[in-house]
């Protein structure tokens, strides 16, 4: 098989700097096999009967972690979900959604079935629940406190299967063009240009300006950057069942604690996946002096600008719309006057008119 070749390969070949456009044009080579592969399975929300699931509400999270660790008894402790709880492994063997409200924000949760050591080889629905957490926005990444060498294990089943947990995406820009074959700007000199280009070729670009706005030496982030089928995703470690008897908290810092039996950490639990999705809530007025409708906020990324919010309430107004009035704790003075490029904050205020 010619992914085993190429993974023998990159295996024999010692690694320096001598060696490192060959290593880099082999990964290459490794993640454009990989691709092919698995086809649509990188594409979309999930693949295979009872996985594929409809998203609904502002945003999508996904409970991951190994069979029994208390991801069904979490999910009915903070949805309206009924998910079916039992002592034994798999007994989640489909996606069970539920909905959580918090802080005017509708959150899909969906509970999955556990992910175990060679899940991204399809072992116990490995395929299918990976092509799931793909399409979420957020993965809670769940063991209980007996096995927390696992959070590594699991980290690396996704790792393998392309999904980025808490990382950020690369600073790579790809703009592909009509003609002048692959041209590379890399302000920082980070690789050679050689190298960049026969990597993108491996990747299969042909007329392409590739921009490299970060400094890295990292060739694996250079093809991240590159590759069509990475996914960067935000992650919540959580550690379960705290309450039984001899539990003990893990070394790291940052995982929370929580027991969804006793209730303990579920507050917690929800302030950091609302923190980590980058959502706000931005309030509509009628006028500069009405009331700001609280009860139906519009859901956007922090990153957004108003345009966004615009083009949530109605394409259409897009042409006619040029700038907005804003209330808020980052705008100078109530009523500020703003263009649409403004970038939204949490609680904003608007009214799109004069």
């Amino acid at each position: 098989m010619k992914i085993a070749r190429v993974k023998k390969e990159i295996r024999d070949t010692p690694y320096d700097k001598a060696s490192e456009h060959h290593h880099g044009v082999l990964k290459a080579k490794l993640a454009r096999l990989t691709a092919d592969l698995e086809g649509p399975m990188n594409k979309g929300g999930g693949g295979g009967g009872g996985y594929a699931v409809k998203h609904s509400g502002d945003a999508c999270v996904v409970l991951a972690g190994l069979p029994s660790v208390g991801k069904s008894t979490l999910l009915n402790a903070l949805t309206n979900a009924e998910s079916k709880v039992g002592n034994y492994d798999f007994t989640t063997l489909g996606v069970v959604p539920g909905m959580m409200e918090y802080k005017g924000v509708r959150i899909q949760i969906l509970d999955l079935p556990g992910i175990i050591r060679g899940a991204s080889k399809n072992k116990g629905f490995g395929k299918r629940v990976i092509s799931v957490i793909r399409a979420a926005d957020l993965v809670v990444l769940m063991t209980d406190w007996r096995r927390l060498a696992w959070f590594k294990k699991m980290e690396e089943e996704l790792y393998d299967n392309n999904i980025r947990l808490g990382g950020i995406l690369p600073k790579i820009t790809v703009k592909k063009t009509n003609r002048g074959a692959i041209q590379v700007i890399d302000p920082h000199k980070n690789f050679d240009k050689q190298m960049v280009i026969d990597i993108a070729k491996e990747l299969d670009f042909s007329n392409a300006m590739i921009q490299i706005d970060e400094k890295t030496d990292s060739v694996d982030r250079l093809i991240d950057g590159l590759a069509k089928n990475r996914k960067y995703m935000p992650v919540v470690k959580v550690v379960s069942k705290m309450d039984e008897k001899g539990s003990r908290a893990p070394k790291d810092k940052d995982c929370l604690l929580v027991s969804a039996d006793m209730g303990m950490g579920l507050e917690e639990l929800k302030e950091e996946i609302w923190r980590k999705l980058g959502l706000v809530r931005v309030y509509l007025k009628r006028s500069r002096t009405a009331v700001a409708d609280k009860e139906k906020p519009l859901i956007v990324k922090r990153d957004s600008s108003l345009s966004t919010v615009v083009e949530k309430i109605s394409t259409e107004m897009l042409g006619e719309i040029k700038e907005a009035h804003i209330w808020g704790m980052m705008a100078r003075f109530a009523g500020q006057k703003v263009s649409l490029n403004a970038k939204v904050f949490d609680e904003m205020e608007v009214y799109f008119g004069r």
